[in-house]
């Protein structure tokens, strides 16, 4: 450890200038659109859709590298959003998560010197008259700030409670930075709205807002510590759970001074070990402490990757035999999620509906929380649904690893059409919801390999089965009052069903069918117009060697069927 010195500040990092930033995001994000427009979009109505398929192992991985180099040069929120590409391991394919998951480990950090001036200025003191030391290595450097191990003043150390402490700074000049991402990042999500397969699915001029909204939070050191001090409030009862003290004498929005709590890292299965701690056992804790966070107390940590979760062992143990106690230390709060008392609610009901293999609620579940529009014809899902579990409910990580792939690919067949005609949407406040999952279900798999997370769903989801059971009086009265109703009402829909019968009016949808036909239908009036398109234009390249006036008629004309054929096809998106 080294003792602080006052040296004059380099300037800080630079970024460059804003407008050309700006730009270059715009530049990448057109490009790729562009790119994926042509062989997603544009190919398939001509008939060319296998050479799509052919390449997009290699344009995805394409892709998550160039935008790997983006995010490292730039640095700023393109590294925030490399990080939740890559935790989107339920959606993304592997090409693009692979290439993301080591993105944070490669931020270059800030020098010492525009550290300690944004630090000074903050703090209206030189560091010596706050603390004895600072290591000028930071202990770790991510892309909005970064930490350094420091000791407080003897003086200072005894007023907060506190010796060894973590001296957390932003970077300089990181709120223009965000500002100008933040703004990028809003144009492409209006471009994005614009395309119907993106906007069917999600609303990502909000998405992006929330995304702004977080980011925003998380440059507030201030807000930050409040986070901390609530959780810890959450679990001050919980002996599994350890969080940092804070020092607010020494914190402010930029600057945040809080307990050194540095221990065994969740990942390290070497160090966990030669400490008497079986990685195994860890496990089942980290995803119940996470359950317990989202179904529960409504309050959760959305940034639980590995460098953020310490292994603490407890020296006094009662027990020496039993093993060594441990707590589960949660570090960096300023990534967190709070979940409204109805989405929890239904994320309860999910729970259990998986837990006990129930398709049917669990198509119910997932309706409840958002993710499909009230009108989706739920029938198709729940059978799938049902499959799904008969076939593979209850097997672990290890165990699905070992299914032939062919059995898998044989599932995404049978129920591609469904999947793809459902109107599925992302809703708002799920951004922080599915990235905590993701990491948690990561993280219990690298301790475990042979993890079985229905092990740690179903005691958790009896619980909540346990906890439902106190207000069944007032479901069983709602169901009553629904019921009755519903009786009220039969009559009169009964006299309108025989009416339409006598009328002959009566008419039986099948929706599915409907988009099928259509989708044939479709189909050949693309062929017939890519066939007119393709005659006319060979027919007026042969002519035109002799005949340049009508040769180049022909040409033209050939535009026709081409356009009536990508119409087609656009009305079929």
């Amino acid at each position: 450890m080294t003792s602080v010195r006052r040296t004059r500040a380099d300037p800080a990092p630079g970024f460059g200038d804003t407008r050309a930033r700006y730009r270059r995001i715009l530049r990448f994000a057109a490009w790729q659109l562009a790119v994926t427009w042509w062989f997603e979009l544009f190919l398939p109505r001509l008939g060319l859709g296998r050479i799509a398929e052919r390449t997009r192992a290699r344009r995805m991985r394409r892709f998550a590298q160039h935008f790997h180099v983006l995010a490292v040069e730039l640095g700023g929120l393109m590294i925030k959003v490399g990080q939740f590409l890559s935790s989107r391991l339920d959606v993304l394919p592997p090409e693009i998560t692979r290439e993301l998951e080591g993105l944070q480990d490669e931020v270059p950090p800030v020098p010492f010197s525009a550290i300690r001036l944004l630090a000074e200025a903050e703090l209206g003191a030189p560091l010596e008259q706050v603390f004895a030391s600072v290591e000028e290595t930071p202990i770790a450097a991510a892309s909005l700030g970064q930490a350094h191990r420091a000791q407080l003043l003897p003086s200072h150390g005894a007023d907060a409670g506190l010796k060894t402490v973590v001296l957390k700074v932003q970077r300089p000049g990181i709120d223009a930075i965000v500002d100008v991402d933040l703004a990028a990042l809003r144009k492409v999500g209006g471009w994005l709205s614009r395309v119907r397969l993106v906007s069917d699915r999600a609303d990502m001029p909000a998405l992006v807002e929330e995304f702004a909204q977080i980011s925003l939070e998380e440059i507030d050191y201030l807000h930050e510590a409040a986070n901390a001090e609530r959780f810890a409030a959450d679990f001050a009862d919980d002996d599994r759970v350890g969080v940092p003290d804070v020092a607010w004498e020494w914190s402010t929005r930029r600057v945040l001074v809080l307990e050194d709590v540095a221990a065994i890292k969740i990942t390290d299965a070497d160090a966990l070990l030669a400490a008497g701690i079986d990685p195994a056992q860890v496990a089942p804790i980290f995803a119940s402490v996470m359950f317990d966070q989202l179904f529960t107390r409504g309050f959760f940590h959305a940034d639980p990757h590995p460098g953020n979760i310490f292994v603490t062992p407890v020296a006094d143990s009662a027990a020496p035999s039993a093993g060594r106690p441990w707590k589960l230390t949660f570090i960096d709060f300023g990534m967190m999620g709070e979940v409204p008392p109805s989405t929890r609610s239904g994320l309860r009901k999910l729970l259990i509906a998986a837990a006990s293999r129930d398709g049917k609620g669990l198509v119910g579940a997932i309706s409840d929380v958002g993710v499909l529009v009230p009108s989706a014809d739920k029938a198709e899902l729940e059978r799938a649904m049902t499959h799904l579990f008969a076939r593979f409910g209850g097997m672990g990580f290890a165990e699905l690893r070992e299914v032939d792939q062919r059995v898998f690919l044989d599932f995404a067949v049978e129920f591609r059409d469904l999947v793809r005609s459902l109107p599925f949407q992302l809703p708002e406040n799920f951004l922080l919801i599915i990235r905590a999952m993701s990491l948690t279900s990561g993280v219990c798999s690298s301790l475990d390999a042979r993890f079985n997370l229905w092990d740690a769903v179903e005691p958790y989801a009896a619980q909540l089965l346990r906890d439902e059971r106190g207000n069944i009086v007032q479901d069983v009265a709602q169901q009553a009052l629904d019921a009755a109703g519903v009786a009220l009402r039969l009559p009169k829909r009964l006299d309108g069903l025989i009416s339409l019968i006598e009328d002959g009016s009566l008419s039986v949808a099948n929706p599915r069918l409907e988009r099928q036909l259509a989708r044939l239908d479709r189909t050949a009036q693309r062929a017939a117009s890519a066939l007119i398109f393709g005659a006319l234009l060979i027919a007026g390249a042969v002519v035109r060697a002799d005949d340049a006036v009508l040769g180049n008629v022909l040409m033209i004309a050939s535009a026709v069927p081409l356009l009536h054929g990508l119409w087609t096809g656009r009305r079929g998106l």
